[in-house]
């Protein structure tokens, strides 16, 4: 049985399209949206640049560092490039099949809904709610209501060792497992 994800672990978060070859959620270059840091896009490998691929995560309802992620978690993904990159966060419209741009921000920069994500998990073995290693997850972010979209991966990217521009989407899984993630732990 994989390991519960906790809040305050860190975390690379893998793309499902191409059979898993998505590439890992990742920052890069500065972002041009207003009160934002950096752009994010996937890459080959979690480690492209130091903390650009790793995530910790955050509870947006005060659960306790330590405690059980569970599916329908309101959830924050901090970045930890240079242990400062930002919340992953929706800022400004995208092209269709997308809905909003993804990029990172700090907390006193941006609405608060921008920054959240619903955690969703299609199954867990066993069936107590809680999230795993290895689970196919969905993002949902919180803005408007909920609706600012499905975190997807749409188009490529620009730069070395990139892979997918990420946006978000209103469909679950838009095509060919675009919507699909799934999340490691990262070493200590």
């Amino acid at each position: 049985m994989s390991d519960v994800l906790k809040y305050g672990d860190k975390v690379h978060i893998k793309n499902g399209y191409n059979n898993w070859d998505g590439g890992y959620l990742d920052t890069c270059n500065h972002a041009t949206a207003p009160n934002s840091l950096y752009g994010v896009v996937t890459a080959t490998t979690p480690h492209r640049g130091p903390g650009t691929g790793t995530w910790r995560i955050e509870s947006a309802t005060g659960k306790a560092i330590g405690s059980e992620v569970e599916s329908c978690d309101v959830i924050l993904l901090w970045n930890l490039y240079k242990n400062e990159g930002g919340y992953l966060d929706t800022n400004g419209h995208a092209s269709k099949p997308s809905i909003y741009s993804v990029v990172t921000a700090l907390k006193e920069a941006r609405p608060a809904d921008t920054l959240h994500w619903r955690i969703f998990a299609e199954t867990s073995t066993p069936k107590d709610f809680k999230v795993r290693e290895g689970d196919v997850v969905h993002f949902l972010n919180g803005y408007n209501d909920v609706r600012g979209g499905f975190l997807d991966t749409c188009g490529h990217a620009s730069g070395e060792g990139v892979k997918y521009a990420v946006s978000t989407t209103p469909y679950l899984n838009r095509d060919a497992n675009t919507g699909l993630w799934k999340i490691s732990k990262a070493e200590a």
